[in-house]
Order: structure tokens, then sequence, then C-alpha cells
């Protein structure tokens, strides 16, 4: 089984990224997507949104982070592709999944699943322009408004040579609600006979279990679910194991809090490196109360020092260890 960390744009940067593979039991990681729609980018808007590449596209932790492109037009989206392979990326991704209005008017993300045609023919670009030890994968929904083309996206993808699929298993009408639809990935694995990754709706243990069952999935891709728990492929892990493992106590969540905060001061701007952690604690909240009241007590802080100093009250009152802080 392999646990990939899902690519949420706006989210799981490379702070994210260098922290959450450093709890162990991640496989991979994906970029947050690079849009390309009509030129060849300079190499400085790669490294941005991958500094991994100057560690060979690895994480602090060792783990690959493959790059992610969105695009529409096939030679423009291979010519990027092309880049990021040469810069280093030890493997190129491609967006068909996202829902974002304003991605899908720019002819991004899942509104090219209308065309499951145009899917494969930019598949086969890419594939064709970057050398052959690159893996070409692709992340797509089951459809844009319904799911009756989403085998006929599966063929035309794995025909253009793409390595394997990951299935978020919803639409682009779905958005992000429950359930998501495991069984449709059944279907797909019934004609092709390339690797398919099932992702949505894996918060638990348990989750991961039943859509691994119910998909025939071997592998899968984590995405909120693990910044919710940020512990969820350990656990996922061990239970695959037969094995049981604790959950993250939180005064253990407070220090990756810790953590995180001094990460993106050491990468952003101190006017900006608040809003992660305030955001991470929206998810955090899902399963760790004391995460809501520690986001309603920093929630209107902007200063830097004052957010650690929040920080810090709140690990000595669960007992962390203040060296940490």
């Amino acid at each position: 089984m392999r646990l990939m960390l899902a690519p949420m744009e706006g989210v799981v940067d490379h702070t994210m990224r260098e922290l959450i593979t450093s709890l162990g039991e991640l496989d991979r990681c994906v970029t947050e997507f690079v849009r390309v729609s009509e030129r060849l980018l300079p190499p400085r808007v790669f490294y941005r949104l991958c500094p991994e590449l100057h560690n060979n596209g690895r994480t602090a932790s060792g783990v690959p982070v493959y790059l992610q492109l969105l695009g529409g037009q096939p030679n423009v989206v291979a010519e990027n592709a092309a880049r990021a392979a040469e810069l280093g990326a030890p493997g190129i991704d491609l967006n068909f999944g996202c829902p974002a209005k304003t991605v899908n008017k720019s002819d991004g993300g899942s509104i090219i699943l209308r065309q499951p045609e145009r899917v494969a023919t930019i598949t086969a670009a890419v594939r064709r322009a970057v050398p052959e030890a690159v893996p070409v994968t692709v992340k797509t929904r089951l459809g844009y408004e319904h799911h009756e083309q989403f085998l006929d996206i599966i063929r035309g993808i794995a025909d253009a040579g793409a390595t394997e699929i990951t299935v978020h298993a919803r639409t682009k009408r779905h958005g992000y609600r429950p359930p998501a639809y495991w069984e449709e990935i059944a279907r797909a694995r019934e004609v092709v006979s390339l690797p398919l990754i099932a992702n949505g709706e894996i918060w638990s243990a348990e989750d991961a279990l039943r859509c691994r069952e119910v998909s025939g999935c071997d592998d899968l891709m984590l995405g909120r679910g693990a910044l919710c728990r940020p512990d969820l492929p350990r656990l996922v892990r061990a239970s695959a194991a037969g094995a049981s493992m604790p959950a993250l106590a939180w005064p253990e969540v407070l220090e990756l809090l810790m953590r995180y905060f001094r990460l993106t001061l050491m990468h952003y701007d101190a006017g900006y490196a608040g809003n992660p952690i305030k955001q991470w604690l929206v998810y955090l909240r899902t399963y760790y109360p004391q995460a809501a009241l520690l986001f309603e007590s920093i929630k209107r802080l902007r200063d830097a020092d004052e957010i650690g100093a929040g920080l810090r009250r709140e690990m000595a009152d669960h007992g962390c260890r203040l060296e940490a802080a």
C-alpha cells in the first residue's frame, strides 16, 4: 500500500509538506498546481511553488514531490512539463480535477473533463515531452456534471501513456460534498491495467479500509483528512498491518503547530505567518475541540510575536515542553 498527500491549493505548500512528511508513512506529495496557459514559465516560478527542487525534488524527510501542472493547451502544458523535468521534478502530475470556477473559466481543471479526448491529448503531449524515466500521473474526478463519460476519460488517459491515475471519486458538480463514490473506481479498474489511486472522504483508518475494499485500490491519496488528523498516514498504515496506534494527543499537536509556525516565519513575511496557523486550526478543530478554542483566542491577532505568544501560552497550559517553543 502506498499513501500520498493530496495537492490542496492554498493549504499544502512546501512548509506543510515538510511538516506532514516528517511524521512518516507518506510515499509521495504533489505540489499545488502551477497554472500554465500561454507560455513557457521561467524557472523561478517552479522553484517558488516547489522549493524541494533544490533538494532533488524531495522534502527534508526524503519524500518525493511531484510537480502538478494545470492548463488546457497541450503544447504549452507539455513545454512546461519538460522544463519541470529538467529542473529535477521526480514526476509530473496533471490536474483535471480542480472544481474552482475561476480555474474552470480559464480552461483549466475539471472543465476539461467535458471533453475526454482533450484530457487524453494533453496527457499524451506531456508523456512525449518528458523523459521516459519521469512518471506522468493524472488526477481526475469522475466527470464534470455527471460520470457517464468516466470510463472514456480513464481509457483515454491510459492509452495516452500515463503512469498512474488518482481518482477523486466525485464529479465537479459534487464539489467536496459527501459521499465519495468509491465504487466507480472499481468499475475503472476493470477497463485499465495501470495503477489507480483512490481519493475522497478518507477521514480515518476505518474510512481507508472501506475505501480499499470498495474501490479495490491498494493505494490511497489523503487530503483534508491528513490536515484534520496529521497522523492519519500513520494510523492508516498501522491499521492496514493489523495493528493499532494511539492518535496524537492535543499537546503533541500543539508542538506540531509551533513547528509549523516557525517554518512559516522562515519562509514568509512575518505579517503573513499567522494566516497558515489559523487556517490549519480550522481543519484541526474537526477532531480536536481545543483547536477551536485556540483559534478563537488568536483569530484577530495580526502580529507574529503575539500569535507566537498565544501558542506558547496554550502549550504551557497543556504541559508541553516549552523548549519546543
